[in-house]
């Protein structure tokens, strides 16, 4: 799932990104960064720096399919929007609708916007219920009112399913000093900084505080909801000003308090009512006023502290001091450059006076090194100068005003001066504007870059599943292509090579079901692995194997089991049970309910392979055995065997091939003499010499030494064949 924050960086959307992130979403934020901070969020998340009403938003939705947006991004200071009307219309209105738009375009399924309780305006018909009529009395309060009308019509509009939350004054932990709940941060930053706290009015003004995370748990929960419309997020309960100071009191120690005159405009007294949301989202705040306001407080001291320990050459903004001094910097050359020009000067002798005006070289030589305003400067300096050496010999300050060599001489300064300047200063303005050209060039590029490398980066992954994952559609055609045969003992070794391909296991083992159904006998398993599993299994005696043919489902080992699989799937035949797929050695972050969706329809797919072969064995069975016997002809029992060799070649499959020796007469009655000392998963057939032949699945020497045992003794006398003597 993946969820869009506008405003991300901020106070309330830094909480609100880190609790969807906490529920496994890829979290994605927007934020022009005009009062948020990154430091603010610490997990991984995708960053875009832009403005909300910026059409390069366009490019966020266009590569990234949001499931959710949740819209907090806005101007929030009632002051800032009732000097600045435009700039607070530009964010909470054009801004809303370009994300409002976006959202409809590219299939977002819940739009979250934050409103406020500033549309109520002045009402004393408290607490205040989403019912009440809205008289806002800023444009912050006119604004958020007019979003609630955007987002109602884009739901009627378009389908687009929305729901504006009413925030009460909301409080925490990285909040900064403007907003609704500021007073909470005001006031915690006085008493750290150890500053009187200042109330206007008589402190008895109520409001409704919030605590952050509450906010941030009720858009989570929203998120997934069927809710729409309009809703207030609070707490139901009035805190006056006088009461949120004895609270902090009893966390920081006393505090001085100055009371002043009440401002105008204020409203007295704010409640929300909370019990529409409670009920309809099973939501109630969490946290009271002395627990949130005790986190905030915590918050605030450790910040304080940090500051405390500010390396030196560091401002209390956090900017360096050397940002003071580099704009001091051309001042003090200035002063260094006319120091040494009027030593030069008063120290010259007249004949290289006459040659040579230093004045003038220092005028063109800070004209060129910093413009206009350095070159003036420069020009009065030199002016001053020239004043300064007449008058030292002997002139008077009257006769100047009439001598015209003075006034050609500052004509020339001042000339050169604006000449130098000028030209330097339109130069430098010419690299200024190229210079902000070549940045938001970079900017956009930059913007571009990230949206194509994030597109890049999925189509790559998709294609990377598609073409060469083991688990797409088209690696799983390719594998169980192997399935593709008639005969059974074929389907059983390739169902190992197939179930390994795609589920990635270490080990797995294959049983069929005998006829009775209690009874498992391992049919063919994997050759890798150290895993050592049952030739015979009872059914009633093992957990997973009566879930899989009494249940007749999927077994998962959610306890980790460590006699049992951990998976285990039906093969069907119809609707019988007939075989058991069972998996060991999974790895941990493949043990997911879509590893479990894939075992099942792999081996849905090996059920299908198998009921075909069954079925077409049971058509044939007249061509398949001779007559009147459990005995195969040689062909069939031929290609029995091949499938034999094969999965112990492929997987270290055992089995051990009788013989009665050439000459032996086949009976009906010795054939089922032999048959009747057999398990379901061995065979009698007519070998290439024409003599008869048992083949023992998964039987080693020693336990095929039991067979001709228990045959010896009905009368009948088999040895091993010569292939497995060989093999031996």
């Amino acid at each position: 799932m993946r969820v869009l924050v506008t405003g991300g960086y901020g106070f309330i959307g830094s909480f609100v990104a880190e609790r969807f992130y906490k529920e496994g979403y890829e979290v994605s934020l927007i934020d022009s960064m005009s009062s948020g901070d990154k430091s603010n969020i610490t997990f991984k998340h995708k960053s875009y720096i832009v403005s909300i009403e910026d059409r390069k938003c366009e490019e966020i939705f266009r590569s990234t399919k949001f499931d959710v947006v949740v819209h907090l991004a806005a101007q929030v200071n009632v002051s800032t929007s009732l000097d600045n009307p435009r700039l607070d219309t530009k964010s909470n209105v054009l801004g809303l609708s370009n994300i409002l738009s976006l959202s409809h375009k590219y299939g977002v399924k819940k739009f979250i916007f934050a409103s406020s309780a500033a549309v109520y305006g002045e009402n004393d018909r408290l607490p205040l219920a989403e019912s009440e009529e809205c008289e806002p009395i800023s444009p912050y309060g006119l604004n958020k009112w007019i979003g609630e009308t955007y987002c109602r019509k884009w739901q009627d509009i378009y389908g687009l399913e929305t729901i504006c939350f009413r925030f009460s004054n909301v409080y925490g932990p990285r909040q900064g000093s403007v907003g609704e709940g500021g007073v909470v941060s005001i006031f915690t930053e006085r008493a750290l900084h150890a500053k009187e706290l200042m109330i206007f009015g008589d402190g008895g003004q109520t409001r409704d505080f919030i605590y952050v995370e509450d906010i941030a748990d009720a858009i989570y929960r929203a998120s997934y909801s069927s809710l729409t419309g309009v809703y207030n997020l609070s707490t139901n309960r009035e805190t006056s000003v006088n009461e949120l100071v004895d609270t902090l009191q009893s966390l920081h120690g006393p505090i001085p308090v100055t009371y002043k005159d009440g401002r105008s405009g204020d409203i007295y007294r704010s409640v929300l009512d909370n019990s529409r949301i409670k009920k309809d989202l099973d939501w109630a705040p969490k946290y009271s006023l002395q627990e949130g306001l005790g986190r905030t407080y915590r918050w605030f001291a450790d910040e304080h502290k940090r500051s405390e320990e500010r390396p030196a050459g560091v401002k209390a903004d956090g900017s360096p001091v050397w940002t003071t001094v580099k704009k001091a910097l051309p001042y003090a050359e200035n002063a260094l450059a006319f120091g040494v020009t009027a030593w030069i000067t008063l120290s010259l002798q007249n004949g290289m006076y006459d040659i040579l005006d230093f004045r003038l070289i220092y005028i063109i030589l800070l004209g060129i090194l910093y413009g206009n305003r350095q070159s003036l400067i420069a020009v009065a300096m030199s002016v001053a100068l020239y004043v300064y050496q007449q008058l030292d010999n002997g002139r008077e300050f009257v006769s100047l005003l009439h001598d015209t060599e003075f006034f050609f001489h500052t004509a020339v300064y001042l000339f050169i001066g604006l000449v130098v300047g000028y030209a330097i200063e339109r130069k430098n303005l010419a690299l200024r504007n190229m210079k902000r050209q070549t940045e938001t060039t970079e900017e956009k590029y930059a913007f571009l870059n990230d949206i194509y490398t994030e597109t890049r980066l999925v189509k790559d992954e998709l294609q990377l599943q598609v073409m060469n994952s083991s688990d797409s559609f088209g690696k799983i055609y390719s594998v169980t292509k192997e399935l593709e045969s008639l005969e059974p003992e074929s389907i059983f070794n390739s169902t190992v090579s197939v179930v390994e391909s795609i589920m990635k296991v270490q080990f797995v083992s294959i049983y069929t079901v005998n006829k009775y159904g209690n009874y498992l006998r391992l049919v063919t398993r994997s050759g890798s692995g150290d895993y050592e599993v049952a030739k015979s299994i009872k059914v009633e005696d093992v957990d997973f194997a009566k879930h899989v043919l009494h249940d007749k489902k999927l077994f998962v080992n959610k306890e980790l089991q460590a006699d049992a699989p951990l998976m285990a799937a039906p093969v069907w035949n119809g609707r019988e049970v007939v075989a058991v797929v069972a998996l060991y050695g999974m790895k941990f972050d493949h043990f997911t309910l879509y590893y479990q969706n894939l075992f099942k329809i792999t081996v849905d797919l090996v059920s299908s392979a198998l009921s075909r072969a069954l079925s077409f064995v049971e058509a044939t069975e007249n061509v398949r055995y001779i007559d009147g016997t459990p005995v195969l002809k040689p062909d069939v029992f031929h290609d029995i065997l091949v499938s034999k060799r094969i999965g112990r070649a492929k997987h270290g499959t055992e089995y051990v091939l009788l013989s009665a020796g050439e000459g032996n007469e086949l009976t009906i009655d010795l054939s089922h003499l032999i048959s009747g000392s057999l398990r379901e998963t061995d065979y009698i057939g007519i070998g290439p010499g024409g003599e008869l032949m048992v083949l023992l699945s998964n039987s080693s020497l020693a336990e095929a030494a039991f067979v001709l045992e228990r045959l010896r003794k009905n009368g009948v006398t088999l040895t091993v064949a010569e292939e497995e003597a060989e093999y031996v």
